[in-house]
This record gives structure tokens, sequence and C-alpha cells, in this order.
């Protein structure tokens, strides 16, 4: 009997030392107010015995508030899909904030969609400009080269006639002599050569 009477003796001291060990630690967790905010939160992660311990307990408040204390007053939430800051009242948006700001992030997809058509219409119109002009250069070289390649076509040269040989009545070669004759009959009509004065004795 006795020597269950130690076991369990033994066994409430036991119970008793885990209890008063833990105690402190129970109070002190009872006591310890919760972080209000972000900056709350970073401050009391900054105390971490380890950097792997702050890193954790940073990345905690980082999940737990998104907000961020603003210098006048009042918390500000920043949306890295909008690249946009909002104005709320607490360290978190209120259901009413987060709605408004899903609100301004459906019209932010709107507008950039907007403007990628409107790039995409403007690149669109410049490169059809820039074959435009491109077909027009080309036209203006191949006209260019047809025109420099373009070779005079030969024209049959009239017959010298021979004298003696038998001519063609009313060809060329065969009128010309008896024309070019007949010029210089009409030059020397118009134009009489000057008699030479007589020589005084």
């Amino acid at each position: 009997m006795s020597s269950v009477m130690h076991r369990a003796a033994l066994f409430l001291i036991a119970a008793a030392g885990f209890y008063l060990l833990t105690l402190p630690h129970a109070q002190a967790q009872w006591w310890k107010r919760a972080p209000v905010d972000f900056e709350e939160c970073a401050d009391a992660a900054e105390k971490a015995a380890t950097k792997a311990e702050k890193t954790s307990a940073l990345a905690d408040c980082n999940a737990k508030f998104a907000g961020r204390r603003k210098p006048g007053g009042g918390y500000s939430y920043y949306d890295f899909l909008q690249d946009r800051t909002f104005d709320i009242a607490g360290p978190n948006p209120t259901p009413e904030e987060q709605k408004k700001i899903d609100q301004s992030y459906t019209a932010y997809l709107a507008n950039q969609r907007r403007s990628n058509e409107a790039a995409q219409a403007m690149a669109r119109q410049q490169r059809e400009q820039q074959e435009l002009q491109l077909q027009q250069l080309q036209q203006v070289a191949l006209r260019t080269d047809v025109e420099r390649v373009r070779v005079p076509v030969p024209v049959e040269r009239p017959k010298v006639q021979r004298k003696g040989a038998p001519c063609t009545k009313g060809s060329f070669s065969c009128e010309w002599p008896r024309l070019s004759e007949s010029l210089n009959d009409l030059k020397k009509l118009f134009n009489p050569i000057p008699s030479k004065p007589a020589k005084k004795s």
C-alpha cells in the first residue's frame, strides 16, 4: 500500500511542478494584448529571437493586416493588381470598402482592354501604311528599271543609191539629189553673189 501511495504522491508532485512551470507562460499569454494593426504586429515581430522567427512573424502580420497606417491617421490599402492605393477606415478593408476596390479593379481591366485594343488598331494602321508605302516604292523602282532597260527600236536607214543604179521613182533616196539641186538654185536666186568691182587703171 505504501508503494502505491508513494507513486501517487510522486505523480501529484510532478503534475504540480508541471502546472507551476507552465502557469507564468499561460498568465503572460492571458494578459498580453493582440496587435491591432500591421505596425504593432511588425514591432512585436522585430523582437523575435532569430531571423527565421522574425521572417515568419512578419509573414503572419502581412496575412492578418492588409492596411498600413497613414501618418495623418487612418489606413491605406495598396492593390498591386491596379498599382493603386485606397483609403480605408481600419487595418483591413470592410466588406463595403472591398466591394469598391473590386469595382475599381473591374473598371481598371476595362480601361486596360480599351487601351490595348486602341494600341493594336494603331499598330495595324501603321503597318498597313508602311506596306502601302513599300508597294508604291516598289512600283516606282519597277517603272524606273523598265525605262532604263527599254532599248530604242532600230530604224532602217535609207539605202544610198550608187551612180548609174536604177532608182525607184518617188523614193527619198532617188528624189533627194534633185531636191537638193532645186534648193541650191533657189538660194542663188534669192541670195545673188555680189559682183566684184572693176579694177581702176
